[in-house]
């Protein structure tokens, strides 16, 4: 019996790690860096992630270096590819430094697509004040993938009747 439970925590113990590594970045390499920004800014009709988005190859080249990626051409081969993503979005006042940015393969679910969703509803609970820029920027940063399972129980897509993100990844709006 202590047998079965070694090997059981073992697996437990490897497959945790695998899903950390699929859905979130380092904390040592990238543990989230945002810009002086307020809500308000980030809120205004005038404010577009464009005007702010500056992230030159270069240092794209330098993220994929920190996490060990020396061909990135073969790590982002996967059908959908790849992107060097903000872990902080820019819609809530993330950086473009180094700090704030992890190579996020859009193959793995849940993954790119999901953080995107999140990233957007994130934003739509700042403006309508339904939470603070500072908690959104916490969330996102400590665990994305926790931040995106809390947000679809608490805040749920007004949607329901179509197909949603948070249907796909055992949520309680999956089991609706």
């Amino acid at each position: 019996m202590k047998r079965i439970l070694v090997i059981a925590s073992s697996l437990a113990l490897v497959a945790a790690t695998h899903a950390q590594s699929v859905r979130l970045p380092n904390p040592k390499l990238t543990p989230g860096a945002t810009t002086d920004a307020t809500a308000t800014a980030l809120c205004s009709k005038s404010f577009h992630t464009g005007s702010v988005r500056n992230v030159p190859e270069s240092e794209k080249n330098a993220v994929y270096k920190e996490y060990g990626i020396s061909n990135h051409k073969g790590y982002c081969a996967g059908a959908e590819g790849c992107e060097i993503d903000h872990l902080i979005s820019l819609e809530l006042g993330g950086s473009n430094d180094i700090k704030n940015l992890w190579p996020q393969p859009y193959g793995q679910h849940p993954g790119a697509h999901e953080k995107d969703w999140l990233e957007n509803a994130l934003h739509r609970l700042v403006c309508a004040r339904k939470i603070s820029l500072e908690k959104a920027q916490q969330m996102i940063a400590r665990d994305w993938y926790s931040a995106y399972r809390q947000i679809c129980i608490e805040f749920p897509p007004a949607n329901s009747s179509g197909s949603t993100p948070c249907r796909a990844h055992g949520t309680r709006e999956a089991k609706k």
